[in-house]
């Protein structure tokens, strides 16, 4: 049986890079992220950190960016106006996580009774 992949939403990443325990078992399974993800861990690092360190830290999830589809970001559009509290990124991530059968990697309350969700409590 493979192993599962994981889509790592923004909230997971920043977790993992943290070092939260939570997600330690995360750190190295197959995964997946969007580019959406991307830009928000860029910004809110960049908040955080200076400009070089958000940047080395973003770069090195860009190996496992997922194409983001037409379909995606429809399908996606309609679960935001189901949920108006979810992100932009969120909402594509979780759809692009579906599409891929990865399952969908949070700590994100709104996400916490979802299918597909593994939620991870902070």
């Amino acid at each position: 049986m493979s192993e599962k992949t994981y889509f790592l939403d923004t909230y997971a990443i920043f977790e993992i890079i943290r070092g939260n325990a939570g997600y330690e078992k995360y750190k190295n399974v197959p995964a997946i992220t969007t580019l959406f993800n991307l830009a928000e861990l860029n910004y809110g690092l960049k908040k955080e950190t200076d400009r070089a360190t958000a940047d080395k830290i973003t770069e090195k999830y860009a190996a496992i960016i997922a194409d983001v589809t037409i379909s995606d970001i429809k399908e996606a559009a309609d679960l935001k106006t189901k949920n108006r509290l979810l992100s932009i990124p969120d909402a594509v991530g979780y759809t692009v996580a579906k599409r891929c059968n990865a399952i969908f990697l949070t700590g994100d309350k709104e996400f916490k009774k979802m299918p597909n969700v593994e939620f991870v409590e902070k």
